[in-house]
């Protein structure tokens, strides 16, 4: 069974409307999946058709640990309830403020205009950090996105705007109110050394993680080997997702994902599919 419960549509900074990327996910041959929307479930909102694909709600939320930014995806939760109803509403208005401020901080090198340039990209939403930077490339300051974060908005850049997520325990209880699964999201990007990696994972599981991403988009099998091992040390259920964001990206197809190791517990397995 082809799996992929981390993807993005264009009510966040994906590319896809919620319709177009069902439609892909289904010619990529996959059967089971989410859309994981940055802190909304908008998505939801649409009429979905899905015909032939088994979808499970879900959203991925921003959190803090220390001075780390993590990223939590719940699986399973109820999209229209109050519990999400909140949490998103709390999520975006952060957003809003760091899109302000990210402006704001590079007013001198953009012009005042960037903010409603990069909300426009965002078809008038939040914009996020990439609508950032495709707003700086449209206005000829770098060539390309990478360069926007190499040069503005990477850490330790002049737009990059330290936000007030919330912490993990906070997110885990939003997502257990709302009936779902919280899963830590793509574990190896955060380049965390081994013991750094490890006590984020406790921490995680002490205030209420139930399962990590083993396999996250392109990843090394010896990466995977390393979080399927952690996965079972610490008794979570595994998931695995592209984290799809464009067709574009053509060095990875959300149908193409590897096989779980086998000593992992699908987190699906623990989740209705309907």
């Amino acid at each position: 069974m082809k799996v992929d419960l981390h993807t993005h549509t264009d009510r966040s900074d994906g590319t896809l409307s919620p319709t177009g990327l069902l439609e892909y996910l289904r010619d990529q041959g996959v059967e089971v999946a989410s859309i994981t929307d940055h802190d909304t479930l908008a998505a939801y909102n649409d009429r979905l058709d899905m015909q032939g694909l088994t979808l499970i709600p879900g959203v991925e939320f921003s959190a803090n640990v220390g001075t780390t930014g993590v990223h939590i995806v719940g699986l399973g939760v109820e999209p229209n309830g109050a519990a999400m109803r909140t949490a998103s509403e709390r999520q975006q208005s952060a957003r809003a403020r760091r899109a302000d401020a990210i402006a704001l901080a590079l007013e001198k090198v953009a012009g005042t205009g960037l903010r409603a340039a990069a909300s426009d990209l965002a078809g008038g939403r939040v914009p996020g950090r990439p609508h950032f930077a495709q707003a700086l490339v449209e206005q000829g300051l770098v060539k390309n996105s990478q360069q926007a974060f190499k040069r503005y908005l990477g850490k330790g850049k002049r737009g990059h705007v330290a936000t007030d997520w919330p912490d993990m325990r906070t997110v885990n209880g939003w997502i257990r109110e709302a009936g779902g699964v919280s899963v830590l999201a793509h574990p190896a990007r955060y380049r965390l050394n081994r013991n750094k990696l490890l006590r984020l994972v406790r921490e995680f599981c002490e205030v209420g993680g139930e399962a990590i991403e083993v396999i996250s988009g392109k990843q090394d099998p010896a990466t995977t080997r390393q979080l399927a091992e952690i996965a079972e040390s610490h008794k979570l259920l595994a998931s695995k997702g592209s984290d799809f964001h464009s067709p574009t990206q053509t060095w990875l197809k959300p149908g193409r994902l590897p096989p779980l190791p086998s000593m992992c517990v699908p987190v699906w397995e623990h989740l209705p599919l309907s």
